[in-house]
């Protein structure tokens, strides 16, 4: 007959009820690892040297030695079977804590592996603190969704993250049993609700039991005190009653000619608790009290057990389960029944092979650190490139996926932007939205990925790349060597891109292209008009600079758009005429206007006077119908200014007598050059919009400045744009402005 090794590192809530009046005491502090066979030390043995000066006079904050924890932590992961390696971890791990720079000296102590490991579990740590504060009795499903995403994003960069957490968390809380410290609201509900059910999930039975029945204890303490003491007054009664029918099982399966194995089952607390108030029974109407583990070498001799005890024992109805032909979604398998002795007496028993058994006892997750040791040696490294450890990685995260699942359909209101996790061939988890494809996974890897996908395989499997992604498939991108996305993407009806991220990428792409071709455009039209100016030499940066630009290539792209005339840098290569520089009045120009010995075709007459050479003034630009009046200068004529012009009252101040009188003359076919001031919300595009509707209007700008800067006492997001535009009368700049005002993110737009 096989027996199991016994654990003596391993509490269970028998050892915490054998005495209700005192605590169950922690397992025994390890004095140290135990020496491996290779020398001449074990990867264990060194990080609890490594680890024992910096923990031994550290207390957490719980209260409990941080060495003391560490320990803890290291029995716990040897009894569900992890490997030295992740056992080593635990050490590690807590001396990071007490490191100026924790990640760099054990890379070099340990390896990249150890020390990717150390910041993915503080990070985590530190999530769940924050989160824990936010507790007050239970969890919003919302927030515990969303959190429990998070924890799964940290596990899929490195398992060993999740088989720590839960080591520790169940430390912490035995620490909190054998010392009566109060434990806070927010830890034992966050181990009811998040770690139990993970451990759960992933299979880890014993760890998930005692979480439980602990977290019953602390937030629930005078129920579980009622029901321990019930227990405990029939419990000589009822570990009589099982081990006499222990010895009768192992007898008949003597007879049977199997190699097998009885053990006796106590039942957690919790489980009793959750089964009473779940079916409204009584303590003597739960079944499962007493309970036998059968454990036998195959399948069949499983059944063939089950047909015996159904034969000694009559089977109670409605109570058997075959989890060996319908697994639980974590894996598990087991035959379940309850049986009545001639006695009336009840008893439960489960029957399974030993690798069910073990299953059921270490969990996927302890199988998938079996496969990294056995097949590497364990060295520290979460991105095993073996199969057969990937795909046992695949199992552990596969389970984490289908919890994320089932707490979000049981949290209808967190749907309404549903999320899914696929995998990259090295097992890595990405998360994308809700019915995403191949071509959203590409850009979720890169965006250089992204413009480059030619093809998918989805499990193996060559699909479209607007095939629609599930939870938990493994996804391969074949991406070419050069070449962008297609335009065919941006189509909605065809269902290539369901992320607006994606979505963003592609457009950013196809603008960036449009972009440098119009730049492309500037640019030679301003080249070919410096090479007929014979100023090649001039810097393009430096011409930008004076024209208001930033940079030549803002310079190009008006010009490329054609929203930008090459007369204004026409003027600024050509010279002045002397007869026309400027000498005491700098607010007055010749631009855009003839004179008015023109004939009918000028723009401004001066009353009584005849060939008088008139100039409109820059401070103010006038444009018919606009009020004017006329300033005479020295030796440039006269000045024409709007009516209310600031500028024109300043001068006339001075020298009243300057003023003549002026009035519009024939302006068919004339532009006068006006100032207009737009403010805008300050987003990407802005000003090309403000561009476009002059574009659309036939209006030249001859000059745009544009300035981000903050307004006292408004938006701090806010744009201000300077045009100078060509526009034959007030109308026609009224109706700019009107249009202007619609462009999203406008403020407000005026003339100056």
């Amino acid at each position: 007959m096989k027996t199991a090794p016994a654990d003596p590192q391993r509490a269970t809530i028998v050892e915490l009820l054998e005495d209700l009046d005192q605590d169950a005491a922690l397992p025994p502090r390890l004095p140290a690892p135990e020496r491996a066979a290779s020398s001449p030390l074990s990867v264990l043995e060194r990080a609890r040297a490594f680890a024992e000066p910096l923990l031994a006079p550290q207390t957490l904050g719980s209260g409990e030695n941080a060495l003391d924890h560490a320990d803890g932590l290291a029995a716990i992961l040897a009894g569900i079977g992890a490997a030295p390696g992740i056992q080593a971890a635990c050490y590690l791990v807590y001396a990071g804590e007490y490191l100026a720079q924790p990640e760099d000296t054990i890379a070099k102590a340990f390896g990249e592996g150890y020390a990717g490991l150390v910041e993915n579990t503080r990070k985590l740590v530190r999530l769940q603190r924050t989160a824990r504060d936010a507790v007050l009795e239970e969890e919003a499903a919302k927030d515990q969704v969303e959190r429990v995403r998070k924890m799964l994003l940290a596990f899929s960069k490195d398992l060993r993250v999740v088989l720590l957490r839960l080591a520790s968390r169940l430390q912490t809380l035995r620490w909190y049993a054998a010392t009566r410290t109060p434990v806070p609201t927010g830890l034992a509900l966050e181990s009811r609700q998040v770690f139990a059910p993970l451990a759960n999930r992933l299979g880890i039975w014993q760890v998930k039991w005692e979480l439980e029945d602990l977290a019953f204890r602390f937030l629930e303490p005078e129920r579980y005190r009622d029901l321990a003491r019930a227990l405990h007054e029939k419990r000589l009664e009822r570990e009589l009653r099982v081990h006499q029918a222990r010895a009768a099982l192992t007898a008949e399966l003597q007879r049977l000619g199997l190699d097998g194995e009885v053990q006796g089952r106590p039942k957690h607390l919790y489980s009793i608790w959750k089964k009473m108030q779940g079916k409204g029974l009584t303590l003597e109407r739960v079944f499962d009290l007493k309970a036998l583990r059968v454990i036998v070498p195959t399948v069949d001799d499983c059944y063939t057990v089950l047909a015996r005890l159904h034969e000694l024992y009559e089977p109670v109805p409605g109570e058997f389960d075959d989890y060996i032909a319908r697994p639980k979604p974590n894996g598990y398998q087991s035959l379940h029944t309850v049986v009545r002795s001639a006695d009336g007496q009840t008893m439960e028993v489960q029957i399974r092979t030993r690798a069910m058994h073990e299953h059921a006892e270490h969990g996927v997750a302890a199988h998938w650190a079996a496969q990294e040791a056995g097949a590497k040696g364990y060295a520290g490294t979460s991105q095993a490139q073996d199969a057969q450890v990937s795909e046992a990685r695949k199992a552990v995260l596969r389970q984490l996926l289908a919890w994320e699942r089932d707490l979000s359909e049981a949290a209808p209101t967190t749907t309404d932007e549903g999320r899914l996790f696929v995998f990259t061939p090295q097992a890595n988890v990405i998360e994308l939205c809700a019915r995403a494809t191949p071509v959203d996974f590409a850009y979720a890897l890169h965006t250089e990925l992204g413009h480059r996908c030619r093809g998918a395989k989805v499990d193996g499997v060559l699909v479209s790349l607007n095939t629609p992604l599930q939870s938990g498939q493994t996804v391969e991108i074949t991406g070419g060597k050069e070449g962008g996305p297609s335009l065919d993407w941006l189509n909605p009806e065809l269902g290539y891109l369901q992320s607006p991220r994606s979505r963003a990428k592609v457009r950013a792409w196809f603008n960036a292209q449009a972009a440098e071709a119009t730049i492309a455009r500037g640019r030679e039209a301003v080249e070919k008009l410096l090479a007929r100016e014979g100023r090649t030499a001039l810097k393009l940066d430096d011409l930008a600079h004076q024209l208001g630009f930033k940079t030549a290539d803002a310079l190009f792209e008006v010009v490329g758009k054609d929203e930008f005339s090459l007369k204004p840098i026409e003027q600024l290569l050509r010279p002045a005429a002397p007869d026309s520089a400027p000498n005491d009045d700098a607010d007055a120009t010749r631009q855009h206007v003839r004179p008015a010995t023109q004939g009918p075709r000028g723009g401004v007459l001066v009353v009584g006077v005849d060939s008088l050479l008139t100039s409109l003034g820059r401070c103010c630009r006038p444009a018919p119908p606009d009020a004017i009046r006329g300033y005479v200068t020295r030796g440039r004529g006269v000045a024409i200014h709007r009516s209310d012009c600031a500028n024109l009252r300043d001068m006339l101040r001075r020298n009243p007598e300057r003023e003549i009188d002026v009035t519009w003359g024939a302006t068919t076919g004339s532009l006068f050059p006006v100032d207009l001031s737009v403010e805008a919300r300050d987003r990407p595009g802005v000003l090309r919009d403000v561009l476009e509707v002059f574009a659309k209007l036939r209006l030249r700008v001859s000059e745009a400045k544009t300035q981000a800067r903050p307004v006292r006492g408004g938006p701090s997001d806010t744009q201000w744009m300077l045009f100078t535009v060509e526009v034959p009368d007030s109308d026609t700049l009224a109706a700019a402005l009107r249009a202007v005002a619609q462009v999203e993110g406008v403020r407000a737009a005026r003339r100056r």
